[in-house]
């Protein structure tokens, strides 16, 4: 049982001086959702982003929030992304500032159902046919239960492998729809052979591929990072690959920031991350990776302002093309994101 408080760190480092406030970033993954443990709507995404840093755009991922709560379960789904293009709407008519918050929505579509996903595919593109532009059922899978004990929504053990999948996917591809595929550093494997199977689909891999330290077991991060890094390079080899690097506040990784009763700032951030975001960058390149808050989860972790100043810390020395890659131009284009 964690002492502090799972989201406690939500707020803290607003005093952080904006590290290149120039650089214009497109948030590649957040959320939005009113919980009884957190609620964390348009206003509060919009608090941080109006902190310091540069936020033009969002991308919103889903997380099974405001799906309808009854009638046909293909149809649930498609509650969520017309309430993110509810929000899109709001955000787009500049009232509350320039950020575009939500303006492309990753739905969820039960990948179990094979052929049926297609009713929830089309019911959602029918609805939001602007900003409806990939699916994502989370896919995360471990024998470890401690690992998964933030986890909302528990999916079915060996999701990829599933009977029904490949069928789903075929309707995801024909769409012309992307795929976000939320794994474990051991399941990466599978990534790549869905990749294989659909050379023409965009597959995002969120959070770089989460190397999964096991809690209290000695040397486990050093042994997942090792394991982490040769997945991740056989990975890369797909062209239709890209990495999302994001989730790194999360616990899966073992960092240890949950825990921490003081607050975080973004040089001790930095140094826990770098390595995992330069081998992430080196593999798949700036131009197949993008920067991601997973907002407010990562909040478990850091604040939003500490959050993006380790990410630009850590980039520092790169050229100016590839932190616009990195921030911006690649979740532009692989989520087909209207700015204007």
């Amino acid at each position: 049982m964690n002492k502090v408080p799972p989201f406690k760190k939500l707020l803290e480092g607003r005093n952080e001086e904006i590290l290149e406030p120039q650089i214009e970033i497109l948030d590649a993954q957040h959320h939005l959702f009113d919980r009884p443990h957190l609620r964390y709507m348009l206003q509060e995404y919009l608090n941080d982003v109006n902190a310091g840093h540069r936020i033009v755009g969002s991308v919103y991922i889903e997380t099974q929030s405001m799906a309808r709560p009854d009638g046909p379960e293909e149809l649930r789904p498609v509650g969520e992304v017309e309430f993110a293009n509810g929000v899109a709407a709001t955000a787009r008519s500049g009232i509350y500032g320039a950020c575009r918050v939500a303006a492309s929505i990753v739905g969820f579509v039960d990948m179990t159902t094979g052929d049926r996903a297609a009713i929830t595919l089309d019911a959602c593109a029918a609805v939001v046919p602007q900003r409806f532009k990939g699916v994502r059922h989370i896919a995360m899978s471990h024998p470890d239960e401690s690992v998964l004990r933030f986890l909302t929504h528990r999916p079915p053990p060996d999701l990829l492998k599933s009977p029904g999948f490949h069928a789903a996917f075929k309707h995801v591809s024909k769409r012309g729809l992307s795929f976000d595929a939320t794994v474990l550093h051991h399941q990466l494997p599978e990534v790549g052979e869905l990749a294989a199977a659909f050379p023409d689909t965009m597959i995002v891999l969120d959070h770089a591929g989460l190397a999964t330290a096991i809690p209290d077991k000695a040397g486990s991060q050093a042994e997942a990072f090792q394991e982490w890094r040769a997945n991740m390079q056989a990975l890369s080899r797909h062209e239709n690959v890209f990495c999302k690097i994001s989730g790194l506040g999360t616990s899966y990784w073992g960092f240890g920031f949950i825990e921490r009763e003081a607050p975080v700032g973004y040089r001790e951030l930095a140094e826990a991350w770098k390595p995992y975001v330069e081998t992430a960058i080196e593999l798949f390149g700036a131009n197949r990776s993008m920067m991601g808050s997973n907002y407010p989860n990562d909040g478990r972790s850091c604040g939003f302002v500490p959050l993006w100043n380790a990410l630009k810390y850590i980039v520092r020395d790169y050229s100016l093309s590839e932190k616009a890659a990195l921030f911006r131009d690649t979740a532009q284009r692989v989520y087909r994101v209207d700015l204007q």
